[in-house]
């Protein structure tokens, strides 16, 4: 993000576990192939294409809604999918149909983690539900 990029595709199979140098564990992201370049003579997309593009089960209601009008905090939602997908073993938003999903995202809060797993710590509940606010004014604004 901080390099002008919105990757539009955070899921799971996009985030890479490894080790660096040191031998400390580090997240890389993959495929960039429908991300974004925002820079200060205004927006270009990688892909040309202006349909609906990502993995629905991860999308953001403003991606839903326009995949072209994205900011980064799109991918900070995604991020929280993955994080209450990792904390749960479930997903937030589950649905048998593509607009079945796109009506719990865009109109129902996800149900608190803590229902699924009450181990969780308390501390832990605000901050993926921050990251799952459907108003982008109030999730968080970058992922520093």
């Amino acid at each position: 993000h901080s390099a002008g990029v919105v990757h539009r595709d955070i899921k799971p199979a996009n985030i890479f576990l490894t080790r660096g140098g040191d031998g400390s564990p580090i997240a890389k992201v993959l495929d960039f192939g429908i991300s974004k370049v925002t820079s200060d003579m205004g927006v270009s997309s990688l892909t040309q294409t202006q349909v609906s593009m990502g993995s629905p089960l991860y999308m953001s209601p403003e991606q839903m809604r326009s995949a072209r009008d994205v900011d980064a905090r799109a991918d900070i939602w995604s991020l929280g999918v993955v994080l209450y997908e990792m904390l749960t073993g479930t997903l937030p938003f589950v649905a048998d149909s593509m607009p079945q999903l796109c009506a719990l995202v865009l109109e129902n809060t996800a149900p608190p983690m803590r229902i699924v797993r009450p181990d969780l710590p308390e501390e832990l509940e605000p901050v993926v539900a921050r990251c799952l606010e459907k108003d982008v004014a109030k999730r968080f604004q970058s992922v520093g």
